[in-house]
């Protein structure tokens, strides 16, 4: 290696790098995805074991994905434009 890109390559190290353009976001913390697995399994127990455990599955399915989208809708509301 010759002593000028030696020189070149010690440049770049010694830099810092350039400072973030924008916050990093994200998420707060949920429980709904661990609803929603959760009442995915006892929906598909419900199916061998009982009607009335798959019936309670998928509603406590249908609710926890509902209330999972309505969440995710509202904090992208909240998102700045450039997002887009």
């Amino acid at each position: 290696m010759s002593a000028s890109s030696a020189n070149d390559h010690e440049q770049l190290r010694s830099q810092s790098p350039p400072a973030a353009s924008e916050d990093i976001h994200l998420p707060p913390p949920t429980y709904l995805p661990i609803i929603v697995a959760s009442a995915v399994t006892l929906a598909l127990v419900g199916v061998l074991v009982s009607t009335l455990v798959f019936v309670a599955g998928m509603i406590v399915l249908v609710v926890a994905t509902a209330m999972w989208i309505r969440d995710a809708r509202a904090e992208i509301a909240e998102l700045p434009l450039e997002h887009g």
